[in-house]
């Protein structure tokens, strides 16, 4: 049935073909997002997780050993010289916990990093020390900021800001070939521009989640945004009303599962784990975090998966055009062409741009 047709009363088969058509799209989010949250975050098991041993000498080496064999698989234990090695690691995000022992053994880990990669590592040495008969401290070398507690603070913030971009592809990409190109790009720059102030707000004033480093945050979150839209708009002119299950696989399915924002790959399985080097939530959050706690530590690998996303954007927007050109210029269509333009725009009751928006509003919904 044709996007924006109505069935006449009396036509119950009619009517039911058509939401049992449109039942598709929710059915394929439920099994989609399914496999893809169960699958990622439903049993987080570490697997190579880095830790350091602090010490030289063979009671050092054989703790930490002792610990690569009985972890079988789940930690990678190595010996560092001294403390302020194993502080360097965990400031570079080489290692996620840093054991000193002795008398009184310390534990070092960096919640910035990831709060529950830290709480696994505080769980694996508070038996270690437990088996020497000594309570175990824990220093936190690289806290987040006051408004975020937890760390993952920055992931719902990633999560609002993919939501007002992707559903902002259903009213753009929406407009089809009603809107030149030209025009869709300049609402692409000025719904991204909106996106990522409100996640400025967000993320400063209203609820404080970083104490510094508002700007670049900001810079983030618009690269990611335009990223976001620019895919979303130029996949439109392929996909129509398959475009929010499309968007919705890529920014959502894939991206939250590997942005890092509740579990590190290390948690995780292989496959989101692998994701997490590439994805476009992922290069958001792991931006932030170096950002603002790790002095800018591979920042630019970062932005540069940003900068990577936003011009597979600007490619697909770009092949978008071509494909609308060709389409206008066919001999056969320019004519509907003309005339789906004309109901477009006319006051008229035939209307049926209306009614494919109207319908790709109601499925992009929010996660």
């Amino acid at each position: 049935m044709p996007a924006g047709s109505r069935t006449a009363p009396g036509a119950p088969a009619g009517t039911l073909r058509h939401v049992l058509g449109h039942l598709l799209t929710p059915l394929l989010m439920c099994v989609g997002m399914g496999l893809a949250y169960l699958g990622a975050f439903h049993a987080p098991q570490p697997h190579d997780l880095r830790v350091d041993v602090v010490g030289s000498g063979p009671s050092a080496r054989m703790l930490a050993q002792s610990l690569q064999d009985e972890a079988d698989g789940a930690l990678n234990t190595r010996t560092v010289a001294d403390r302020s090695t194993a502080v360097e690691h965990l400031r570079t995000q080489k290692s996620y916990g840093a054991y000193l022992p002795g008398a009184a053994p310390e534990l070092l880990v960096a919640t910035a990093s990831s709060d529950t990669s830290a709480t696994v590592v505080e769980k694996v040495f508070t038996g270690v020390a437990a088996e020497q008969g000594a309570p175990l401290k824990v220093v936190n070398v690289a806290p987040t900021a006051d408004g975020d507690p937890t760390g993952q603070g920055v992931f719902f913030l990633l999560v609002a800001i993919s939501i007002g971009s992707y559903a902002s592809v259903a009213v753009i990409g929406g407009a089809g070939g009603a809107l030149p190109l030209r025009v869709r790009a300049a609402l692409v720059a000025g719904a991204s521009l909106v996106v990522s102030l409100i996640g400025a707000v967000f993320a400063g004033p209203l609820f404080g989640l970083v104490d510094h480093g508002l700007a670049v945050l900001w810079a983030l979150a618009w690269l990611y945004s335009a990223g976001i839209l620019l895919i979303g708009v130029g996949l439109h002119t392929f996909l129509k009303r398959w475009t929010t299950l499309g968007v919705m696989v890529l920014f959502v399915m894939l991206n939250f599962t590997s942005s890092g924002g509740i579990f590190r790959p290390e948690l995780q399985p292989g496959f989101f784990g692998s994701l997490h080097a590439f994805w476009n939530g992922a290069g958001f959050v792991e931006g932030v975090r170096s950002h603002v706690y790790f002095d800018g530590y591979a920042f630019g690998g970062h932005v540069l998966v940003l900068v990577l996303w936003f011009l597979v954007g600007l490619a697909v927007l770009g092949l978008a055009g071509v494909a609308e050109a060709r389409r206008r210029a066919e001999p056969s269509g320019g004519g509907d062409v003309v005339r789906e333009t004309a109901s477009r725009s006319s006051g008229g009751k035939s209307r049926p741009y209306d009614g494919e928006l109207e319908e790709e509003l109601e499925e992009a919904v929010g996660v």
